[in-house]
């Protein structure tokens, strides 16, 4: 096609975007996008049949104002973000329901058996702990303490708000890190997080420091142990990308898995976040009763359930 022929054919379209794009005296409207992708493809026809530099100058002018204009006013990647908590994110968590499932058990029964053990026999807080870290856990938690559950070596919440937020990212991370061991490595930091606060929690209850540690641990517990077995389920679908690919080559299975991995871990980075925010400035003050502590943490808990129930039903899953 000759290139008088090709500017006739496609004027009326590039007056349309020019008017929008450079003299503003038109709207967008529907037609805006299917114009601005023919127009790449016309830019794209222009080099290839090597028609004039003027013509290819004009249009790649109005590929780059068009692209400006496109995302400048694509509302949709302004609400991403809310797109995600709204939709993406607990969707992702229902859709995986069974790896969420199996990762709260390897996660909650060793917790709850390493618990109940420590706290009717306290030698057992010596099989995880050796006594220095359990000297220093006892002190983090006493009842005389201005700020509980901060390191002696911590002055500041801001400090304990960028150690607890390198803490937990680091546990998460691990978990989820762990399944590309097909699995063994998710499990084993699954069971081993469980045992250790398993452990933590049943012997601070047998010293009789409940009245402490339970109130410290409402408030971000919701979003510190949830994201810990989210962050297992995420390396588990790895896990068994990798052991049952099915009819998928293992590159593909562990690509398609790694879908949902990624955005459940992207949820799982903002709650440990969020919990290294609660436990830095709110966890650890003395000054707020242990009943408003448990009523927020009980808030907290509910607004999970809730959330994760039915955040994004409308999008059918």
């Amino acid at each position: 096609m000759k290139q008088n022929s090709f500017e006739q054919k496609y004027k009326q379209s590039w007056d349309y975007l020019e008017q929008l794009l450079i003299d503003k005296t038109v709207a967008a409207d529907e037609r805006y996008p299917q114009y601005y992708r023919e127009l790449c493809h016309q830019l794209a026809l222009a080099k290839h049949r090597r028609y004039s530099p003027q013509l290819i100058d004009y249009l790649n002018d109005l590929v780059t104002k068009g692209h400006h204009f496109f995302y400048q006013h694509n509302y949709r990647y302004h609400f991403q973000w809310l797109e995600f908590l709204v939709f993406d994110f607990p969707n992702a968590i229902r859709r995986n329901w069974i790896f969420v499932t199996i990762a709260a058990a390897l996660f909650m029964l060793p917790l709850l058996a390493m618990g109940t053990a420590c706290y009717i026999n306290p030698e057992f807080i010596y099989s995880v702990m050796d006594v220095s870290n359990v000297g220093a856990m006892e002190a983090m938690y006493g009842a005389d303490n201005e700020k509980i559950g901060r390191e002696r070596s911590s002055d500041t919440d801001i400090l304990m708000f960028g150690h607890y937020i390198q803490n937990n990212i680091g546990i998460g991370f691990r978990t989820f890190a762990g399944g590309i061991l097909y699995g063994a490595g998710s499990v084993f930091f699954l069971v081993f997080n469980g045992v250790f606060i398993g452990a933590v929690a049943g012997h601070l209850t047998q010293l009789g420091f409940g009245a402490t540690f339970y109130p410290f641990i409402a408030g971000h517990g919701s979003f510190e142990l949830t994201a810990i077995v989210f962050s297992g389920a995420a390396g588990l679908k790895l896990g068994y990308a990798l052991i049952r690919p099915g009819v998928y080559s293992i590159k593909n299975s562990l690509k398609f898995a790694g879908k949902d991995a990624i955005t459940i871990m992207y949820g799982v980075i903002l709650m440990l976040l969020i919990a290294a925010f609660v436990e830095a400035f709110w966890s650890s003050t003395t000054g707020v009763p242990s009943i408003v502590k448990y009523v927020v943490g009980g808030t907290f808990w509910l607004m999970h359930g809730l959330y994760f129930s039915y955040s994004g039903r409308r999008n059918g899953s």
